[in-house]
């Protein structure tokens, strides 16, 4: 039997601005030459994918041209579905059974958390071929090393409810379990509702409990606070006080 290629599992940024700086402060020099020997690819956006490879470029030369590469688009299971896509995980991992290394790259952070290559990974694994973690950014652990919070026993709830009364239901029970399990709540939400999210909380939860923002992480703009409920009503009495984070990445943790 041929020997199978390697499903790596790459790195981005966590920002999309000046990412030829970003890359040497996050990316060690290993992840970044490994990158770029890598011809045959899976991204979730080709576009940003083919912008993050030229950064990549021009501190490590790639082995071939851009436009010579295979790189298919995954938006995961359920996404594809929406878009009338059929294609399987399976279908884009033929490279490896050809014996081709292949890369799998997030949008932003590490492929398979709070991302849609989980699935891929996971095909990967059933075909029996060996899958390489990179190292790089996380927003998640980032933020949790820096809020000062419990990082001896943490969840992470991936995005919480959109709809306003299902979101302050959802909020108060992260509350409750928090306390009674003294184990920190993480969610995420996209940069658009960031405002929203930060309201709710300062709205729904008690004035003792803790939340740590985390915007911007690694990035030169980063913002990292923890504060009480009673504080961060203080501080942002209302949602056009906390306009500024508008738009900005940001993960909550949560500890009561």
């Amino acid at each position: 039997m041929a020997k199978l290629g390697t499903l790596y599992l790459v790195p981005n940024t966590l920002g999309d601005d000046a990412r030829t700086e970003q890359i040497p402060w996050v990316l060690p020099s290993e992840t970044i030459a490994c990158t770029a020997k890598l011809k045959h690819w899976i991204v979730e956006d080709a576009k940003t994918a083919r912008a993050f490879l030229k950064a990549v470029d021009s501190i490590s030369p790639l082995a071939c041209s851009i436009q010579e590469m295979q790189m298919s688009e995954w938006r995961g299971a359920a996404r594809n579905a929406k878009y009338g896509e059929s294609v399987k995980p399976t279908d884009l991992l033929k490279p490896l059974l050809a014996g081709n290394d292949m890369g799998l790259m997030s949008e932003a952070g590490v492929p398979g958390v709070a991302d849609p290559g989980a699935e891929l990974v996971l095909a990967a694994h059933k075909l029996g071929a060996q899958v390489k973690p990179l190292v790089g950014p996380s927003s998640i652990l980032l933020g949790l090393m820096a809020s000062g919070l419990n990082g001896q026993r943490f969840t992470f709830q991936g995005y919480l409810p959109h709809d306003v009364h299902e979101r302050s239901a959802k909020l108060k029970q992260l509350e409750v379990e928090s306390r009674k399990l003294q184990e920190t709540q993480i969610w995420i939400e996209t940069p658009y509702r960031n405002t929203a999210m930060l309201m709710a909380c300062i709205n729904s939860l008690a004035p003792q409990t803790l939340l740590c923002l985390g915007v911007d992480l690694s990035l030169k703009s980063e913002m990292i606070t923890t504060l009480s409920i009673a504080d961060w009503r203080k501080r942002y009495p209302n949602e056009e006080a906390c306009a500024a984070l508008q738009n900005r990445p940001t993960v909550f943790l949560l500890l009561a």
